[in-house]
């Protein structure tokens, strides 16, 4: 008996092209190339860094030329920075909710904590643009990384100033302590198994260090009951 041949797999298998083969020549809209290119370089710069990640390399896994990169990005640096604006403002947007998601200032603290352990555990592994970057030297570089810690320590600063009356110095030192221990152990974690240690148990380990620390300092309404958390 003659066997036939599978039509159907054989046409499959001929017009079924790799994503960044169909999008090669496509006309988009201006934001959506740019939204596309940002996304092949957070793949390029986080697998590779800033100084081993290449033009090229970005273009063809965007699936366009390089002229088209260029007219969008005029180079690397700009095309990093643009990343690192993008990826600051999703960890500033994700503090902001955290402190707007209760009065309980107890809760915040956790929800904060969460904010950076979330980012961090992203799967894209953008938080390596934020806090493992090797272009610290660069000025607009630094620039942006100082922003993420110094921003959310303005906005927790002012939860600070405002329950326990402490000068804005005070509030804005214990503030930025607060934000170092979050990102700082998000980074360290995100190295060990989650069957070892997963994201709550850690957040909740985390967040109560910092809990304990903070609820020391009274509220300005409540001077007598021993903490910033206490009603």
């Amino acid at each position: 008996m003659q066997r036939t041949p599978n039509h159907n797999r054989l046409r499959l298998a001929v017009t079924e092209t790799p994503p960044a083969e169909r999008t090669r020549g496509a006309r988009l809209p201006r934001s959506a190339r740019r939204a596309q290119l940002l996304d092949a370089a957070l793949e390029v710069f986080v697998a590779r860094g800033y100084h081993a990640a290449a033009m090229d390399e970005i273009a063809d896994r965007a699936g366009v030329s390089k002229p088209v990169l260029y007219q969008h990005f005029p180079g690397k640096l700009e095309l990093y920075l643009a990343l690192l604006d993008q990826s600051c403002d999703t960890v500033m947007a994700a503090v902001r909710r955290a402190l707007a998601s209760t009065e309980d200032n107890k809760e915040r603290v956790a929800a904060t904590m969460e904010a950076f352990y979330a980012y961090v555990s992203g799967e894209r592994a953008a938080f390596r643009l934020v806090f493992e970057s090797d272009l610290t030297n660069e000025p607009a570089v630094r620039e942006r990384v100082d922003r993420v810690t110094n921003d959310s320590a303005l906005l927790i600063a002012e939860v600070i100033h405002d329950d326990t009356g402490l000068p804005a110095e005070a509030s804005e030192l214990l503030a930025v302590s607060l934000v170092g221990m979050a990102h700082v152990s998000a980074r360290y974690w995100v190295g060990i198994p989650e069957s070892k240690l997963d994201r709550d148990a850690a957040v909740a380990l985390v967040s109560g260090l910092a809990w304990r620390g903070i609820s020391g300092y009274p509220r300005t309404d409540a001077p007598s009951s021993g903490g910033i958390g206490s009603t």
